[in-house]
């Protein structure tokens, strides 16, 4: 409301440690360095035609980190026993978000050097995004040692999420160092679809209170998070930035991601098979967990090989399961907000200083983000929820902010009307 109104991947070296040393494929987000690997190990700090590289600083401070210990500049697991409630697995996890790196040019392909010592049956996982002009992030890609990480489109800003797994035998990874280079490749776009993609799952509540999800969140009772069986639309702790929209008997409500579940960790159903990463033999929006039950799909076995007693594609926190108007476990719409090009990139500028935007559409649900003062915002969907009054005026209508992954009060947003011309309901 406005304020008068109311108010190609290049070769990469593998160095050995005490145990077998892995060679990854990656794009972090910290210091600027140097150009191709060879001038960098030169010396002469000179970026490449086209490229740049960078050295990680593992010590970066960051608030998202998980069971992570990070000493002499090495990252460890803090707790080699300690694993995701969800996961259900004595083998220790835990992961760390380095913070964004502004680049100085357009990139959409990208190739680390990961010096790491990995015991056997331990696991280092290296996944990278982007975020692009328009302030989209692509989904999360991990990037191995035999393919580099390559972004859907064009981005001038990249993120990593490093996530150490211990062996069965509670032997633990290190993280020393870790180098990347990024580049703009020739490798023709996919267009994307225009809207975000839709589908119907059966859903199952994940309970677990007390227990640590995926991204590090400690659940709460009447707690308001999904879990989807695949890291790339995990969300960062806290955070909102990948969320579903899921539609139940009774209600919607927009969720974050904040865990990986149920069943799978890498059954990303609702890519179209060209891009999933696993089980690209199955129809987009058709989760493996479902095949295998109805179907007998991987002899009725999930990707670890247990029997698939339920078609479940999407587990609701508590709050969340019995917002929607479920009493057990049951049939829901989803729709993953990231996807497509279909949210609205028009932006509406803001008013006030220090302004929440909110998990869901009321002042008493988690603070996500905060935006410091006036600014513009890209707004996807509004809807109508608390009441807020500020200098004797007052508006229910809330927005949601793809951006962050939140809702900030239509009070805030600084045009003349309550409800946001053309902008649809969420």
């Amino acid at each position: 409301m406005r304020r008068d109104q109311r108010p190609n991947a290049h070769t990469v070296r593998l160095r050995r440690g005490t145990a077998v040393a892995v060679s990854l494929l990656a794009v972090v987000g910290l210091t600027l360095t140097a150009g191709p690997a060879a001038a960098r190990d030169a010396g002469n700090g000179e970026a490449s035609l086209g490229g740049v590289s960078w050295r990680a600083d593992l010590s970066a401070p960051t608030t998202d980190v998980s069971n992570i210990s990070r000493t002499d500049g090495a990252l460890r697991l803090r707790d080699a026993g300690l694993g995701p409630a969800s996961s259900h697995s004595a083998r220790g996890q835990g992961t760390v978000v380095l913070p964004v790196r502004v680049l100085d040019r357009a990139v959409d392909l990208v190739a680390p050097d990961l010096d790491a010592t990995v015991p056997a049956g331990a696991r280092v996982a290296v996944e990278v995004r982007g975020r692009d002009g328009l302030g989209r992030w692509t989904e999360w890609r991990e990037a191995r040692d035999d393919a580099p990480a390559l972004f859907p489109r064009a981005v001038t800003r990249v993120q990593t999420r490093i996530t150490l797994t211990s062996a069965p035998n509670g032997t633990a990874p290190t993280v020393s160092a870790l180098h990347l280079r990024a580049e703009l490749g020739d490798t023709p776009k996919k267009a994307e679809a225009a809207e975000a993609f839709t589908t119907s799952v059966y859903a199952t509540r994940e309970g677990l209170v007390g227990g640590t999800t995926a991204n590090g969140h400690v659940i709460v009772p009447n707690d308001h998070f999904v879990a989807l069986p695949s890291r790339r639309g995990l969300s960062p702790k806290g955070s909102g930035q990948y969320s579903v929209r899921v539609c139940g008997p009774v209600r919607c409500e927009t969720a974050p991601v904040w865990d990986v579940g149920p069943w799978n960790t890498r059954d990303d159903y609702w890519n179209p098979s060209s891009v999933r990463e696993t089980f690209k033999d199955l129809p987009q929006g058709r989760p493996e967990a479902q095949a295998a039950y109805q179907n007998g799909y991987n002899g009725g076995l999930d990707g670890s090989g247990r029997r698939v007693l339920n078609p479940a594609g999407i587990d609701l926190a508590d709050g969340t399961f019995y917002n929607v108007g479920l009493n057990d476990n049951g049939w829901v719409t989803v729709t993953y907000l990231w996807t497509g090009t279909g949210a609205p990139t028009t932006s509406f500028p803001t008013w006030g200083t220090a302004v929440n935007i909110r998990q869901q559409p009321t002042s008493a649900s988690t603070r996500v983000a905060q935006l410091p003062g006036p600014t513009s915002v890209r707004v996807q969907c509004q809807v109508h929820g608390q009441l807020v009054e500020a200098d004797g005026h007052s508006n229910d209508a809330w927005s949601y902010l793809p951006d962050y992954g939140g809702y900030i009060s239509n009070i805030f947003i600084d045009v003349a009307d309550t409800w946001l011309p053309g902008v649809p309901n969420c």
